[in-house]
């Protein structure tokens, strides 16, 4: 066994963050861009959670995203901080008496109403094509999903993809201009 001696770490006032892959543009695999979930932990709220404490919680983990799941951990769709908002918590308010009692299920996105990805189909494609998918849809996010066994493997963020490229990704301008340029460089 090797004697390890802890060393003080008062001076310490950062982080080390993963080392990304220099050599990567939008030709690059698209695999190389999601966060897969066999790798790391997707983030989760309980549907029954009180809308107020999951936007905290959101806040607090800087989540776009979340997925939603039932008291038996199964998939039941996605919250973002948009769905969380005071002014949707406000307009829940017309139809409920107490704040308190407005959950994240009241506010969520279900799943029968979220299109995503198959992983088979993202292993064989460049990151242009997802984010051309995201621009033509305006999504911000879309899950990976695993059909064969029935599971969501991981998720695409245009801003994850921004930030790994180096350059802007407007999801939400879907103007005239892109799509007919578009078009054209098809």
């Amino acid at each position: 066994m090797k004697y390890l001696e802890f060393n003080d770490i008062s001076n310490v006032v950062s982080f080390s963050n993963p080392v990304e892959n220099v050599d990567i543009s939008m030709s690059s695999p698209a695999a190389l861009f999601f966060s897969d979930f066999e790798k790391t932990e997707p983030l989760i709220v309980d549907a029954s959670t009180n809308a107020d404490l999951a936007s905290l919680l959101m806040l607090k983990a800087r989540a776009k995203l979340t997925l939603v799941v039932d008291s038996d951990c199964k998939f039941l769709g996605v919250i973002s901080p948009d769905e969380v908002s005071d002014q949707r918590i406000n307009a829940e308010l017309s139809k409920t008496v107490r704040r308190e009692s407005i959950t994240v299920a009241d506010l969520m996105v279900p799943k029968a109403k979220i299109k995503g990805f198959e992983v088979d189909e993202v292993e064989h494609a460049d990151i242009a094509s997802v984010i051309h998918h995201l621009k033509e849809n305006g999504q911000q996010h879309c899950l990976v999903v695993d059909n064969k066994k029935n599971e969501i493997r991981g998720i695409f963020s245009a801003s994850d993809i921004a930030k790994k490229l180096g350059v802007p990704i407007n999801v939400q301008d879907t103007s005239n201009f892109y799509r007919v340029f578009s078009a054209l460089a098809s």
